[in-house]
């Protein structure tokens, strides 16, 4: 009974009188800066989350985990032995001979630089990232001599299309008769993909292994072997497990190595954004304790009859806890449900926003990415929300003491 009068006298305190209308106001912003502050920090989060998954998932799809490379940097020979070694190893996927190299790629007057990557035509249908984003063509036509495939963004940059040619230069060149001339030759493109990566989707061009060999010159050689493992951040431990299985004469190079530098840095910055952004909930907090104070100063004579009636020094304390708290669990509450919404629905709201502003939001040149990801953490969520709820509940906690702190005597003699 006496729980259900607290609640009852917090609850009517909420919803003052209009000459109160003030701290109704104040009120109300404390439950706006709470609810904004625990939606944009579970929006920001998430983004950097799927941000970080994307990357991750597309420059390791591509790249692979690990790169085994000849020790003297020749190009290795008689890889296939090495490969089947490899392949016999627990948690080794796939291993991909490859062949890498820089080249001008030009058509109908335009000209960009591009990375040739050459793969065996099976290996490209088993590179599930790029078979299930072709845009354009077909992988049956990759084969052969004289088919490449290559990124849609760098076809449109060249104007062509499947079906058309395309001559690739290499900067090394050929001695001739008539002095060195740079390496070319032309290609037809069996088709184009679009992983979403604008680096990749405008610079990668694939090409035939045995192609590759022909035009690169490296005969029966490759580059390197691309492993990939069915555990990313164990890599460590594969590094250990490939270096004895294949002996001396090999370098390898991981993912980590290869991204360290840029993964670490997002790290960084999604935690200064998180230390940033819970500053808002923090100013909010400090509302509340404005807002909760200038209410036990109105209330000083409603606390003063209470006290008179036998309301204890818990009981004030509680109605004014329970008013805060109030305020900071329905704030934290309409910022959890804003933050999951807004994060379920970010593409389509960025759409919006772009159609009604006329501008590009989030630029593939820039950000990598050909949309926006968003990637929800249910723990994040979770410390977010606690963190919420401890700081404004702390908040209340001063306000209400000075409420059970007030002497009932000196508070009906100025009222």
């Amino acid at each position: 009974m006496i729980q259900n009068f607290e609640r009852m006298v917090s609850m009517r305190y909420l919803r003052p009188r209009r000459k109160e209308g003030f701290i109704s106001v104040i009120a109300g912003f404390s439950f706006l800066g709470i609810a904004l502050g625990v939606a944009t920090l579970i929006i920001v989060m998430s983004v950097m989350n799927g941000f970080r998954e994307e990357l991750m998932t597309r420059i390791l799809g591509l790249n692979g985990h690990i790169a085994v490379h000849d020790q003297r940097g020749e190009g290795m020979t008689g890889f296939d032995p090495v490969a089947a070694k490899l392949r016999d190893l627990s948690g080794i996927v796939s291993v991909t001979p490859f062949i890498e190299g820089q080249v001008m790629a030009t058509s109908k007057g335009h000209a960009s630089g591009a990375l040739v990557r050459g793969i065996r035509p099976q290996d490209m249908r088993d590179h599930l990232i790029l078979a299930e984003n072709i845009k354009s063509g077909s992988l049956a036509d990759f084969g052969g001599e004289d088919s490449i495939i290559m990124g849609s963004r760098l076809a449109r940059k060249l104007g062509v299309r499947s079906g058309d040619g395309v001559t690739l230069i290499s900067p090394t060149t050929s001695s001739t008769a008539f002095g060195s001339i740079p390496r070319m030759r032309a290609y037809k493109i069996a088709a184009t993909f679009d992983v979403g990566m604008y680096e990749y989707d405008s610079t990668f061009i694939f090409m035939p292994l045995e192609a590759a060999q022909i035009f690169f010159r490296l005969k029966s050689k490759v580059t390197a072997l691309e492993v990939i493992t069915d555990d990313p951040d164990q890599i460590k431990n594969f590094r250990d497990r490939i270096g004895k299985s294949i002996g001396g004469g090999f370098r390898l190079f991981d993912w980590q190595q290869a991204n360290a530098s840029f993964f670490n840095a997002i790290q960084v910055e999604r935690n200064v954004m998180f230390l940033i952004l819970t500053l808002i909930i923090v100013v909010a907090a400090f509302n509340i304790i404005s807002s909760m104070i200038m209410l036990v100063k109105d209330k000083s004579g409603d606390i003063a009859i209470l006290r008179t009636l036998g309301a204890t020094r818990g009981a004030v304390m509680r109605i004014f806890f329970m008013s805060g708290a109030t305020i900071g669990a329905a704030g934290t509450l309409a910022g959890l449900a804003l933050g999951l919404a807004f994060c379920h629905n970010i593409e389509t709201l960025r759409g919006w926003i772009e159609a009604l502003t006329g501008t590009e939001l989030f630029a593939a040149e820039i950000y990598f990415l050909s949309k926006l990801p968003a990637i929800v953490d249910p723990s994040e969520v979770v410390i977010i929300t606690i963190m919420a709820l401890v700081l404004t509940f702390l908040a209340t906690l001063y306000p209400s003491w000075r409420a059970a702190r007030l002497d009932p005597v000196e508070a009906l003699r100025y009222e």
